[in-house]
């Protein structure tokens, strides 16, 4: 039976041998909240059929689910149908995917407020770690039923429910980067091609999509059927096996080449631009040196000639300071020993007068000494220095002065004393 046209709007590639039925395996647990489940399907490449791991996936906005993808006949070849993200799960070919996808719609779980809640009948969720969970059994979920295509020979027979083609014809968001990397990951892996694990891969599912090893790997358990490799199919991957080798071979050879012809070339231009670099960095560097020189040297002369011009500017202060101090000093000094001088001339005694002359008595009458002659006449000593001045001294008082006697004979008479 084919399916109606209007169901391979998103189909990817067509071919006419069937898929090989799904493997049977356990789902790795839910590695965090938010993580939906995507299952493992049967993709084609280059080789044949590998299997792409079914895997836990974050969707791209909360409220989302996943609608698998799936293979179809459409009366002359096998078309796949790719999954997207929408708000209700789609037709995917009736097929068993298990995990809460019996065929129609799902059963895993539903979306709450912006959390997902977890089946626990059909998941593998740590109750401990996530608690938005509920219990409610599936039964589609026990069905043996390992084919993986709709239509053609041995193929399942269902069609859209009209619940499904409302859904087909929602708005779709395609598969997450992280998808896209999973099954770009899964065609590079040679333990994946069908031809190599006969319908039973080495990683069957993962935790996370692109881990296809440690804990969260999950190995088939076994082949969801005994697996037949069609003799088309057989010849034609040890053809592109051979002719894939070969060309790696001679992609590999060209690309030696052209890596040490590379290799050499920039090994020329960087010695050139190093060379250039190091000629330009010379030059700067020469350059720069000149520079730094004329402008110290230009700087210790400017240095220099402020320093004289200051240290002479200081020595014609303090010169002219000493001067003026000096000159000061010499004046004060010369005002003081004026003014000394002047002081020493107004305290110089007068020459006392000789006393009064007395007529002696009768008795006692000597004649006056004569004055002794006034030989060598000198000057009037000068001022003694002030110095040594001393105070001139006082004329003495004539103590106890008697008045003279009464003459009792008139004396002869002596000659005048000569007054100085």
């Amino acid at each position: 039976m084919a399916i109606p046209a209007f169901l391979f709007a998103q189909f990817g590639v067509s071919i006419t041998i069937a898929p090989p039925a799904l493997p049977v395996y356990e789902q790795p647990m839910v590695p965090s909240v938010g993580y939906l489940w995507t299952p493992g399907y049967w993709s084609y490449g280059d080789e044949g059929y590998f299997w792409v791991p079914g895997t836990w996936v974050e969707p791209p906005t909360a409220g989302l689910l996943w609608t698998p993808g799936y293979w179809g006949w459409g009366g002359d070849a096998f078309a796949w149908n790719e999954g997207y993200w929408g708000q209700s799960v789609g037709f995917y070919g009736g097929v068993n995917y298990g995990f809460g996808y019996g065929g129609v719609g799902y059963e895993g779980g539903y979306w709450n407020n912006g959390a997902f809640f977890y089946n626990r009948s059909v998941n593998n969720v740590n109750v401990t770690n996530i608690t938005n969970v509920y219990s409610k059994t599936v039964i589609n979920e026990t069905a043996v039923n390992h084919v993986s295509y709709n239509g053609g020979e041995g193929g399942l027979i269902a069609r859209p429910t009209a619940a499904e083609e409302t859904a087909m014809h929602q708005q779709h968001t395609p598969a997450t980067a992280m998808q896209t990397q999973h099954v770009h990951a899964a065609s590079t892996n040679h333990e994946l091609l069908a031809s190599v694990n006969h319908g039973r891969p080495a990683v069957a599912a993962t935790a996370k999509p692109g881990e296809f090893s440690g804990s969260g790997a999950v190995a088939a358990k076994e082949a969801g059927a005994p697996y037949k490799a069609p003799a088309a199919e057989s010849k034609a991957a040890t053809i592109r096996t051979n002719e894939n080798k070969t060309a790696e071979n001679k992609a590999a050879e060209s690309k030696a080449t052209e890596n040490k012809a590379a290799e050499s070339k920039a090994a020329t231009t960087r010695t050139n631009e190093n060379k250039a670099a190091e000629n330009k960095a010379a030059e700067s560097k020469a350059t720069e040196n000149k520079a730094a020189e004329s402008k110290a040297v230009t700087t210790r002369t400017n240095e220099n000639k402020a320093a004289e011009n200051k240290a002479a500017t200081t020595r014609t202060n303090e010169n002219k300071a000493a001067e003026s101090k000096a000159a000061t000093t010499r004046t004060n000094e010369n005002k003081a020993a004026e003014n000394k001088a002047a002081e020493n001339k107004a305290a110089k005694p007068k020459q006392a007068r000789p006393p009064s002359e007395s007529k002696p008595t009768t008795a006692h009458a000597q004649p006056a000494p004569k004055p002794a002659p006034v030989a060598h006449a000198q000057a009037a000593p000068k001022p003694a220095p002030a110095a040594h001045a001393q105070p001139a001294s006082k004329p003495a008082t004539v103590a106890h002065a008697q008045p003279a006697p009464h003459p009792a004979k008139e004396a002869p008479k002596t000659e005048d004393r000569p007054r100085n």
